[in-house]
């Protein structure tokens, strides 16, 4: 108050209350891939954080899903190599899945997809149906583009300007090579350890579809050799991918195959519907039909009396059953797909009806109809509990429920701090908000009443916290304690040098994962 001068009443107003802490967002993920497009209007989003909160807003800023092209190749029975053993050096992999065998007729076909598998678009419909909210796009390229793990990287740097996000997500990883992914991945466990603190990485396994006893290698091994020791803490990962509901047989057609596969194509649904050979004049519509695969357009006929692609496709789904098996062959293969994106729905849902100290897993997945490999109760031991510590975390079905996340581990398993997910994200969610509620007293004089004050609105932040079930203890005094203050936290010197220290500790809730029942018998007593 200044100086009174002149004769009067004058009013002087006093805080009754310190600050409150406000809880930071605590799911909020961050995605880096290839879109279609990446526009606001006329600006482009190429290389922009840009914060989106549903499917819809994803479609107008990036568009929809890339148009996948086939080959349809005679095969000897065998599938090809896998690309995951193929790519263990080099770039990237148009497709990490191997071929597609099917038996059409008394021949063997493979199924293979010529064009880039980029992932981004169906692993955000597969965010989104696991209760996906606000999460931030990082389009690094378009479906012209290869991918490439060094624009990944490119994206991660970006991110770094950016406070929001709290998770950190790159579906397309398992599309690079291996030696590239692995770059990539620990990248992100630096990213989020090391750099910014504030977030966590969901990594997906190179090759995860694959059974651990595919005598091409263990992905789990691999991916655990791969990783190293870094910043474990602050990443999980899930085994193994998931088959999905995402695409449907009718998102695709005749139109996505190429030329050769085309011309396969009509010889082998030709054949279907009169194997001999000897009754053509039976199938005169649908061979003419058939015949506008070819080009996949109408072009050569009068105005008129040319069927349209989209016709030709709904008379072949009628009367050639080949063909929708095909088709289905199709979508299994795009449907598969690594869990990351989803567990980023799951988080957030999770973390919107239980709280971010709730464990995210004993929770179905959405719009996934079984995992690629079905993992028992034996099997789950090494995933879940390893000399090494590298806990992977299991998706796997129950009879009657689904298929279940089934595994709440950072990949920092043996650590007693950091061993569950919850815990890790709830430290984070604490300092992120006690850290920007406290830049309000920067600056402050470092004395007693400021001390006061900043304990005060710690301890009625993380009451609220305990109230909702976050720490862990009776009363407030057995969740947690603050200490601040001369001769306690600071000495003499440290407030000569403008230094505040304050010291918090907190009694986090930890799952109970493992539940053990006693039975045992007593003597009859009546």
């Amino acid at each position: 108050m200044k100086p009174m001068k002149t004769p009067g009443v004058y009013i002087v107003e006093k805080n009754a209350f310190p600050n409150s802490v406000v809880q930071v967002a605590t799911a909020v993920p961050a995605f880096i891939g290839y879109t279609e497009f990446a526009l606001n209007g006329n600006k482009s989003l190429r290389d922009v954080p840009w914060r989106i909160s549903s499917l819809a807003e994803f479609h107008s800023y990036f568009g929809v899903a890339p148009a996948p092209l086939f080959d349809l190749v005679k095969s000897d029975g065998k599938a090809s190599e896998d690309p995951s053993e193929l790519s263990a050096e080099g770039t990237a992999q148009k497709d990490p899945l191997p071929s597609a065998l099917l038996q059409l007729g008394a021949d063997s076909y493979e199924l293979q997809q010529k064009s880039t598998a980029y992932t981004l678009y169906g692993a955000m419909r597969l965010f989104f149906q696991n209760g996906g909210g606000p999460c931030y796009i990082v389009s690094i390229g378009s479906y012209d583009d290869e991918i490439d793990g060094d624009r990944m990287l490119r994206g991660i740097k970006l991110l770094e300007k950016e406070t929001e996000p709290t998770m950190l997500v790159i579906p397309e990883t398992t599309r690079l090579s291996r030696a590239n992914a692995v770059k990539v991945q620990q990248q992100m466990l630096m990213h989020c350890g090391e750099r910014m603190k504030n977030r966590f990485a969901i990594l997906d396994i190179f090759g995860g579809y694959r059974d651990r006893q595919d005598p091409k290698g263990d992905p789990v091994a691999t991916f655990r050799n791969d990783v190293g020791i870094n910043f474990l803490d602050y990443g999980a990962a899930y085994y193994p991918w998931v088959n999905t509901s995402v695409y449907q047989a009718r998102n695709f057609s005749f139109e996505n195959f190429t030329v050769d596969g085309r011309k396969e194509l009509i010889t082998l649904l030709k054949a279907s519907l009169d194997p001999t050979g000897k009754n053509a004049d039976k199938f005169v519509v649908p061979f003419q039909e058939i015949d506008w695969i070819a080009d996949g357009a109408i072009a050569g006929a009068a105005e008129g009396e040319a069927p349209t692609p989209e016709s030709v496709d709904k008379t072949l789904r009628a009367i050639v059953p080949l063909y929708n098996d095909v088709l289905n062959e199709m979508t299994a293969r795009m449907n598969c797909m690594p869990p990351a994106a989803a567990m980023a729905g799951i988080y957030t849902m999770v973390d919107a009806t239980r709280g971010v100290w709730k464990a995210p897993a004993n929770v179905s997945l959405n719009s996934v109809t079984a995992a690629t490999v079905n993992i028992s109760h034996d099997d789950q031991e090494d995933l879940n509990v390893t000399p090494q510590g590298k806990s992977i975390n299991a998706i796997r079905p129950f009879v009657g429920e689904g298929v279940l996340v089934w595994g709440a581990r950072t990949l920092d398993g043996n650590s007693l701090d950091w061993r569950y997910i919850n815990v890790r994200r709830t430290m984070i969610m604490l300092e992120e908000s006690l850290r920007l509620a406290s830049k309000a007293y920067v600056f402050e004089p470092n004395t007693a009443s400021t001390w006061v004050t900043i304990r005060s609105m710690i301890e009625n932040f993380l009451t609220g916290i305990w109230k909702q079930g976050g720490l862990a203890g009776a009363v407030p005094a057995d969740a947690f304690s603050v200490h601040v203050g001369l001769g306690e936290t600071m000495t003499p010197v440290d407030i000569l040098e403008g230094i505040l220290r304050v010291t918090v500790l907190v009694a986090i809730s930890r799952p109970a994962e493992f539940i053990e029942i006693t039975f045992q018998q007593q003597m009859q007593k009546s």
